[in-house]
């Protein structure tokens, strides 16, 4: 059987070797998953050609994932509304691509909080990018009805107004108590708050008490955005989940089994995390 890999550049911090090989000892499935380190200039020569490599599949990191969706060969509705894709598979020896960014999103805050319900909520969300694009259309099919944008760059949350219709609007940096008080959701979608990263700097003392606070960032496992958010007695929602989430649907296009999120996966990942030097 193909192998699958993870293409970025760099790409030695990637976890995702860990997250599938795991399930391929767990499945019984004789392959492996690797990290492939591809420059920029190579990628979109990389991801078109993958029928005549050694791979069945691959999952696409920074910074190549609008490089992949201009690459595959057919893209699905999802990569096409995102303009993304971090997912790419073989179905009858066409390269096709999608995104699974926004789905493992929703996937994580399920599977840790189950009794939380999108539906008729307002969002904030911190940040414009590829994430923030993933995440804002997952909400909005989730049944969000307004979702407040943050970013430095205006231009980028008219795009996405452009994108996703009048339920999107401009929140600026200095967020208004009004707007947290109708908060049902706060998602931080920068990568402010990482390992080496500077903090993510945003008060939050008037947000309504029972608003799900979510970070992507998991490294640290849990960022001061979160902790502070917890001490306030809001339920909150780390980034790791949505890093094996995500992960899902492309072993289960890859080798046909859709294999589960554990306790046991999470831990491994964590401790992985914890172990690695800090920056």
């Amino acid at each position: 059987m193909k192998k699958a890999c993870v293409i970025g550049w760099p790409i030695g911090h990637s976890r995702s070797p860990i997250i599938h090989n795991y399930w391929l000892k767990k499945y019984g499935i004789d392959t492996v998953y690797e990290k492939k380190a591809v420059e920029p200039k190579n990628a979109a020569h990389f991801i078109a050609n993958l029928a005549a490599s050694e791979f069945i599949g691959c999952n696409v990191t920074i910074p190549h994932k609008e490089t992949a969706f201009q690459a595959v060969a057919k893209a699905d509705e999802i990569a096409r509304r995102l303009g993304a894709v971090n997912t790419v598979c073989l179905k009858d020896g066409v390269v096709c691509g999608t995104n699974t960014d926004g789905e493992g999103f929703i996937a994580s805050l399920r599977h840790s909080h189950p009794k939380f319900s999108l539906m008729d909520k307002t969002a904030i969300i911190i940040g414009a990018g590829g994430a923030a694009k993933a995440i804002i259309g997952a909400l909005l099919d989730e049944g969000v009805v307004k979702i407040g944008v943050i970013n430095r760059t205006r231009e980028r949350i008219h795009d996405l107004q452009m994108q996703f219709g009048s339920g999107i609007y401009e929140i600026g940096e200095t967020i208004s108590n009004d707007a947290l008080k109708s908060c049902g959701l706060l998602v931080n979608t920068t990568s402010q708050g990482m390992e080496g990263q500077p903090p993510l700097e945003l008060e939050i003392q008037s947000l309504n008490s029972n608003a799900l606070v979510a970070d992507i960032v998991y490294t640290p496992l849990e960022t001061a955005f979160l902790a502070n958010a917890k001490q306030r007695g809001n339920p909150v929602l780390g980034g790791l989940g949505m890093l094996l989430h995500q992960a899902v649907r492309g072993f289960e296009l890859w080798f046909g089994v859709k294999p589960e999120v554990t306790t046991e996966l999470y831990e491994l990942i964590a401790a992985d995390v914890q172990r690695a030097p800090k920056r």
